[in-house]
């Protein structure tokens, strides 16, 4: 009787072992379109730190740097079927899914960091978070890209004529072509990988994306001029793959949400300081910079009302005016 009851016992926790370890170790790609020393990349590793601390080493994420496996519209698609867990791409990549993240683009929207983080972090930038999960996606938090300056090879952009003319790289998303076009410069679509030939071989003659992307991208070799024109701030979102989600325990699933937002404040922060830095280190190496006046960024914002105007349609007049209204310039 005894060692009948020894060996159920016995057999009772090799299961029990057997099912825990089953389920214990979790393993995941983070697919990063940047490399590892960027605002991003820093923030990826930062986050795949705090999440095998907070596991005990149970969830293992692995980073694939450089868009090695993809730009941010494939990789998007990729969580959605599951192949890969998680990625951290610009909210304008959402915007084909979920068209009120367009918002987020409106040109000359936010004019400093601080407006910024009181929209995404406050009740605002949930409300988007939560359309995610019907397109297959969870979004964990917002992080920072940076606000948009703009480069070119022809010369510097110190009001919005000097755009008129000029080859520009464009995002897929489409207001990110309407402002260019409103600005009188030609759009052309480019994924980032592909954005440094093709200044090189002047098949475009600038673009814009944040100082740190810049130079992270040594995009100052084939520019001139670095005008901080501001034109738009980019917000980066970690993402998860709902079916990987869905896979996880509820203790899981908070343990990837309270690192991703506690992974916020040092990311924004290497990216702020990573701006400054870009931007000394490519004058240094010969890139002509030049700030914009407040007068002619005025006068910019003024030149891309119609965009306002074109999009407030798709995101919904409700949404704009809630958003602005958290402004300290409006």
């Amino acid at each position: 009787m005894k060692l009948t009851l020894i060996s159920q016992l016995t057999g009772l926790a090799l299961a029990t072992l057997l099912s825990t370890s089953a389920i214990a170790d979790v393993t995941a790609k983070f697919a990063v379109t940047l490399s590892d020393k960027t605002h991003q990349g820093q923030g990826v590793a930062r986050f795949v730190d705090l999440v095998d601390k907070k596991s005990q080493g149970r969830i293992k994420i692995k980073p694939f740097y450089n868009g090695a496996l993809g730009n941010d519209v494939q990789v998007t698609s990729s969580l959605q079927g599951g192949t890969i867990e998680f990625t951290v791409p610009q909210t304008s990549t959402l915007t084909g899914m979920v068209k009120e993240f367009e918002i987020l683009d409106f040109p000359f929207l936010f004019a400093n960091e601080q407006d910024a983080e009181k929209v995404l972090d406050g009740a605002t930038g949930q409300k988007l978070l939560d359309k995610l999960p019907a397109k297959g996606l969870i979004g964990l938090a917002y992080w920072e890209n940076g606000f948009f300056n703009a480069t070119n090879s022809k010369r510097p952009i110190q009001k919005w004529e000097d755009f008129q003319g000029l080859k520009f790289r464009a995002v897929q998303a489409k207001i990110s072509q309407e402002t260019i076009k409103a600005l009188g410069a030609n759009p052309v679509p480019l994924a980032v990988p592909e954005l440094y030939t093709a200044l090189e071989t002047r098949t475009v003659d600038g673009q814009g994306t944040p100082s740190a992307v810049i130079a992270a991208l040594k995009l100052n070799e084939v520019q001139k001029y670095l005008s901080l024109t501001k034109h738009s701030y980019g917000a980066f979102v970690p993402l998860v793959s709902k079916k990987f989600w869905d896979s996880l325990p509820a203790a899981d699933q908070t343990i990837l949400r309270e690192a991703a937002v506690e992974t916020r404040a040092f990311q924004r922060g290497v990216a702020r300081d990573q701006a400054k830095s870009a931007e000394t280190t490519m004058a240094a190496k010969g890139l002509l910079i030049n700030d914009i006046t407040p007068a002619e960024r005025v006068r910019m914002r003024a030149q891309v009302k119609p965009v306002w105007d074109m999009f407030t349609k798709d995101v919904g007049a409700e949404l704009v005016t809630e958003v602005t209204g958290q402004l300290s310039s409006k």
